[in-house]
């Protein structure tokens, strides 16, 4: 027996699947233009490089779906009206690095992320689009072809409808999605959220915030954590630079060592395992003025032992953690949803700032955490 689809994606005969012509680009894009909303996802490249190889474009209104390819294509202006058309809302799902790869284009605006209003109906928070069809739609989607390299051509008939299927569904999720939302009074909320995916800043990596992807900073010298900050600059700038992935500019366990080791010659440099040789004899003198201007004392401080937990600071993030399981369970939502554990540490620590005491979270989580302070 044939599966009834949930989603009718009607192709016209002078329709492809996929385009890859100026002329059907810009006739597919009058089409998306005059829709109340359309589907988007993107397929990409970034193994070797810094920004994305953009590799294919999937859109959907409810009658049409098609797959663009820009590598074929020399000018994607009519695309860039798509993506950048306010009156037309884009739904998407885990939209942040496809909205990143998408900005040369353009800031894509509005956007409806799936992903973001499924976990405030209760799903998981970082739940996938193919589960969310699965649980939402009870659709089955296939997994055959999530190692393709997109960047390959020609694509597989099988190829163009995987991908296809990445934007078939989205529209009908939405729909639920929103129906659930109005039921539970949290359009609101999701409007919140989504507000932060239309800042082009949000999207973009500051080298001078790339320090805050690191881990393991709390505990060192302040010195140290200079160091650490000024090689994460250091690094994200090279990386944006040659257009390398930052770990083949500097490794984190190698960057971490430097932070560690302090070291003030080529020799101690050397010494670093995993250090490559081809990076000292490049780089060496910049690691060293990174070195130096960070003014840590030689020979620098002692590395702090590993510290015994503070009872009292245990006691208090165990209190907050247990009041942020307990508004989830009454909200029926991941608790993650509502606050992270570092968001929690913060919030011990002293910090009144971030999400957490903001909009939505601070009217049905933040208060009752700032009351048990």
């Amino acid at each position: 027996m044939r599966r009834r689809r949930l989603y009718r994606s009607s192709h016209p005969a002078h329709l492809q699947p996929i385009i890859a012509t100026a002329a059907a680009l810009e006739e597919f894009a009058a089409h998306l233009l005059a829709q109340p909303r359309i589907a988007l996802d993107t397929e990409f490249l970034r193994e070797r490089t810094y920004r994305a190889q953009l590799c294919l474009v999937q859109l959907a209104s409810p009658t049409q779906a098609a797959c663009i390819d820009p590598l074929a294509l020399s000018e994607l202006g009519p695309l860039s009206q798509v993506l950048t058309a306010v009156a037309v809302p884009k739904v998407m799902h885990a939209s942040r690095q496809d909205l990143e790869v998408l900005l040369p284009l353009g800031l894509t605006h509005p956007v409806f992320d799936t992903q973001i209003a499924a976990a405030l109906c209760g799903l998981p928070a970082q739940i996938g689009y193919a589960e969310a069809v699965r649980r939402l739609l009870g659709r089955e989607l296939p997994k055959a072809h999530t190692r393709t390299d997109w960047s390959r051509r020609p694509l597989s008939a099988d190829q163009v409808r995987y991908a296809l299927d990445d934007v078939n569904y989205l529209l009908a999720l939405a729909t639920r999605l929103q129906e659930q939302l109005a039921a539970l009074g949290r359009l609101g909320w999701l409007e919140e959220e989504l507000a932060v995916l239309a800042d082009e800043a949000n999207l973009r990596t500051d080298p001078q915030q790339a320090w805050t992807r690191l881990k393991g900073l709390r505990e060192l010298d302040s010195g140290r954590v200079r160091l650490a900050q000024a090689l994460a600059a250091w690094r994200e700038e090279a990386a944006i630079t040659h257009d390398r992935p930052r770990g083949w500019i500097l490794d984190d366990a190698v960057l971490r060592e430097i932070v560690l080791q302090v070291p003030r010659s080529l020799e101690a440099l050397q010494a670093i395992p995993e250090l490559p040789p081809g990076l000292l004899k490049r780089r060496g003198a910049e690691l060293l003025a990174l070195v130096e201007a960070a003014q840590i004392p030689a020979p620098p401080p002692p590395l702090p032992g590993r510290a015994r937990p503070d009872p009292s600071r245990a006691a208090l993030l165990k209190k907050l953690s247990g009041i942020c399981h307990s508004v989830a369970g009454e909200l029926q939502l991941a608790p993650e949803v509502l606050a992270t554990r570092r968001e929690l540490e913060a919030l011990a620590e002293g910090a009144r700032a971030g999400t957490l005491l903001q909009g939505w979270r601070r009217a049905v989580v933040g208060e009752r955490l700032l009351a048990a302070l």
